[in-house]
């Protein structure tokens, strides 16, 4: 009961701050006389969504397909290398230096690459958001996998256990607080992957519109864009926020 209503304390805090932010933003721009150009109130903004020019939902779902997509291929990618790394540290070695050199490569300069070999569209903005996420994955879920006890592993291995059920029984389990660590950073990525591939070429998507009314300073409809992409962040943290309290105790979740 306590815990309950402690979430619920927690839950109406968090959604009174996102309405004083409302508050906050109307009356700034009403009280300070701001031009609809520069900053437009909360009304004009909410009221972009009727212009059906625009196309809202069939930008967002495009939007929101390079996020997912490009955040499922980060988080399968990531957790494989790390449990390849694990099995062989010769691959670990051979590979990890070269994983940091390449993630050392500005994001953005792989844009016109990435346009040049996929052609506009869905797939690069995927690539790019896969680009970004996949790092901060692989390096939670090997750190994760490395703190399993090596006596548990012992047991595992001198039962005659498989690989396969080394990992999904003991290694898996164990590591889920790191996995879960590299994922919420990830999905933070995601979101700005997609967007900036969607900025440097794109015929679709939130970002793609955002670009196509900056030249009629449409600011409401920019603001709303904005809007929208921040809530496809939202809905994806929320999914893996969701999971983590799902398999995972509170007391073993890394912060």
């Amino acid at each position: 009961m306590e815990r309950s209503e402690s979430r619920l304390r927690q839950y109406t805090l968090g959604v009174a701050a996102h309405l004083l932010l409302l508050l906050g933003w109307y009356l700034f721009v009403r009280l300070g006389d701001v031009p609809r150009y520069v900053m437009p109130s909360p009304v004009d903004t909410f009221r972009a969504l009727g212009v059906s020019d625009y196309g809202w939902w069939a930008n967002t779902l495009v939007t929101g397909t390079e996020i997912f997509g490009g955040y499922a291929l980060a988080l399968g990618v990531g957790v494989l290398l790390a449990l390849l790394f694990t099995w062989s540290k010769t691959l670990e070695s051979l590979m990890l230096p070269l994983l940091v050199t390449l993630n050392m490569i500005p994001k953005v300069a792989l844009g016109p690459l990435l346009i040049v070999w996929f052609s506009y569209g869905v797939l690069p903005n995927t690539m790019m958001a896969f680009a970004i996420a996949v790092f901060p994955i692989l390096l939670t879920t090997a750190r994760g996998l490395r703190e399993i006890e090596p006596d548990l592993l012992d047991l595992v291995r001198s039962l005659r256990g498989s690989r396969w059920q080394l990992f999904t029984k003991i290694q898996l389990p164990g590591s889920l607080p790191y996995v879960f660590a590299g994922m919420k950073v990830a999905a933070i990525l995601a979101v700005a992957g997609a967007i900036v591939g969607e900025f440097l070429g794109s015929d679709r998507g939130l970002g793609y519109l955002m670009l196509q009314v900056q030249v009629t300073l449409d600011t409401p409809a920019m603001f709303m864009a904005v809007i929208l992409i921040t809530l496809i962040g939202m809905l994806l943290y929320g999914l893996v926020l969701g999971l983590e309290r799902l398999l995972v105790p509170k007391d073993a979740r890394v912060s």
